[in-house]
């Protein structure tokens, strides 16, 4: 079991309130991504899971068991670090099995475990190995297999992959999925890449100052964001937002007139409009919801970036599929998916149907 709950959980350092009032539920096999921009108190939440800082306020309970004064070592939680921290005098196999050899475990237990993880990271054939003759990603496995032979509630990751070139961090994100499906296991990741969340989650905690903004499973988040710092945080490239007037059911755009659809605003007047560059279609010029000029294109493959001037709207990202003939100071139309308008009031919490 790895149920996990915190309840009106605080963090002060001194006078500085990092955490504030968290209230969040990890059910059982779950795995929840923490994630938000630098500073937003996302390693420290873990940090307070993992027992390695004190809880200022609130309660911590893991299978309803309060763990809020405990010591990391009474918690049954397995940590991977972005360093690897591994023993370089040891082998593969040294390092795996050191937790359940310094806890006074059998040698024929540790031998068992250590075989059946091996097995589970392919890690099979490194046994024998030191760590300076791993790469990057097999010492991640090896840090990894580490906690999995102590059989933990849940694993807690910090940024695990921060240290590995984008090759290495595609590849290890498939093995962290494929070990989960595996092992059922709960897991709490954390990173400021917003693209591992969406990848790798079943629920995402997005964290802004401390305070969590929303949870929801990654196609939530990214189909019905709450407001629009997650509307922004959460898809690559972010959502296009521009200023829009009102006119009863209906608005408009400055300097390109009033839009032909309705807003579709509950009794609250949109003071935003986002679109995904996704959700954008090319037109020819003068047509669609608004026009404006090239400045920069993308090439991609399978996609092509464009980044077009739409005067007081700003600059709108535009993702094209397939290839385009398009150069910088061309004009263009850009028309909008009337089905994919996200609306936002003046507090910039989201306006729904």
């Amino acid at each position: 079991m790895g149920a996990i709950q915190l309840e009106k959980v605080e963090k002060w350092f001194g006078d500085l309130q990092v955490i504030k009032g968290v209230d969040l539920t990890i059910d059982d096999g779950e795995f929840v991504i923490f994630v938000g921009p630098s500073g937003c108190g996302k390693s420290t939440l873990l940090r307070l899971v993992s027992g390695l800082e004190e809880t200022s306020r609130g309660a911590i309970r893991i299978d309803e068991r309060d763990v809020t004064g405990e010591p990391p070592s009474g918690r049954g939680l397995a940590m991977v670090f972005q360093s690897y921290a591994l023993y370089p005098h040891m082998s593969v196999r040294d390092n795996m099995g050191f937790g359940l050899k310094t806890a006074g475990a059998p040698k024929a237990e540790i031998a068992e475990k250590v075989e059946a993880a091996s097995k589970v990271l392919k890690l099979d054939d490194y046994l024998d190995r030191r760590p300076k003759a791993l790469s990057g990603g097999q010492r991640q496995r090896v840090a990894i297999g580490r906690s999995i032979v102590r059989e933990p509630s849940a694993f807690l990751f910090d940024e695990p992959l921060s240290n590995l070139d984008a090759a290495l961090r595609v590849d290890m994100r498939f093995e962290i999925a494929k070990l989960h499906q595996t092992l059922k296991a709960t897991m709490i990741y954390v990173t400021h890449d917003q693209v591992e969340a969406m990848t790798l989650a079943d629920k995402i905690v997005v964290l802004q100052a401390g305070k969590i903004e929303q949870v929801g499973s990654p196609r939530a988040l990214y189909e019905r964001p709450d407001n629009l710092f997650v509307a922004q945080f959460i898809g690559s490239p972010k959502m296009n937002v521009m200023s829009c007037t009102a006119q009863g059911e209906r608005f408009s755009l400055p300097g390109h007139g009033e839009g032909d659809f309705a807003h579709a605003a509950t009794g609250r007047a949109p003071a935003h409009l986002g679109i995904r560059p996704e959700h954008i279609e090319v037109a020819a010029p003068g047509e669609g919801h608004c026009s404006g000029e090239v400045e920069v294109t993308e090439y991609l493959g399978a996609d092509v970036m464009l980044y077009i001037n739409c005067g007081p709207l700003g600059v709108l990202t535009v993702r094209h599929v397939g290839d385009i003939d398009v150069r910088p100071g061309q004009n263009l139309g850009l028309r909008f998916d009337e089905t994919r308008l996200h609306f936002f009031g003046d507090d910039e919490q989201a306006i729904r149907s």
